[in-house]
């Protein structure tokens, strides 16, 4: 079996894929990367020319960007049953919130925490329009059933799920009763905990460095 790769650092979102790599369950070695010369020179750089984290490198397939890594890992692993069949009708509501929380949520929490405030001529030019439809819809979605895909858990939860968590933790996002409902459903799974114990700890050690 290729090896599983991870780079990361536990500052960063990095955090939301070791809680997918949690969930699927395959063995993983962790390289940390810090920020500055070391996350923007060889040979990290030559993992991500963006010069950030998270990546992963699973045998001579190196993906990037938080979503793509969660998605690809549900795929690559399919016994994890982290996403729907491809030719299930399950499948088009699962890349509709994985691409929701990769686009529209992510900018718009993103532009608010900036302090970009965008008009409403401005709005018109932007993919999620406003920050207050955003978060519409997201409620909308995470009341509809138990999870984002009906009653299944999957990698749009973990990818969806974490920037809930981060936003109701840190006030970028609204914390309105259902996003901490949903977040209830979720934080107590072991993946979670696990994950947030392992980066927890290795941000405790970063701290002594």
């Amino acid at each position: 079996m290729a090896e599983l790769i991870f780079y990361t650092n536990p500052m960063s979102r990095g955090r939301i894929v070791r809680w997918m790599l949690e969930e699927v369950g395959q063995p993983y070695h962790t390289e940390i990367v810090d920020f500055g010369a070391p996350m923007k020179s060889p040979p990290y750089s030559d993992i991500n020319p963006m010069g950030k984290v998270p990546a992963l490198r699973h045998g001579e397939t190196v993906v990037t960007e938080t979503p793509a890594i969660c998605a690809y890992l549900a795929d690559a692993f399919p016994e994890a049953g982290l996403a729907p069949a491809p030719q299930s009708a399950e499948r088009g509501r699962y890349y509709r919130w994985m691409f929701f929380g990769a686009g529209p949520l992510e900018a718009a929490i993103t532009n608010r925490a900036c302090g970009f405030q965008a008009s409403e001529q401005q709005g018109r030019l932007l993919g999620y329009g406003s920050f207050v439809t955003v978060m519409d819809a997201l409620e909308k979605a995470v009341s509809a059933s138990d999870y984002l895909v009906g009653d299944t858990f999957s990698a749009a939860d973990v990818y969806v799920g974490s920037q809930i968590a981060w936003g109701l933790r840190h006030g970028t996002m609204e914390k309105r009763p259902a996003f901490e409902r949903y977040w209830d459903r979720l934080k107590d799974r072991p993946a979670a905990i696990r994950a947030t114990r392992i980066d927890d700890d290795l941000l405790a050690e970063t701290k002594k460095a």
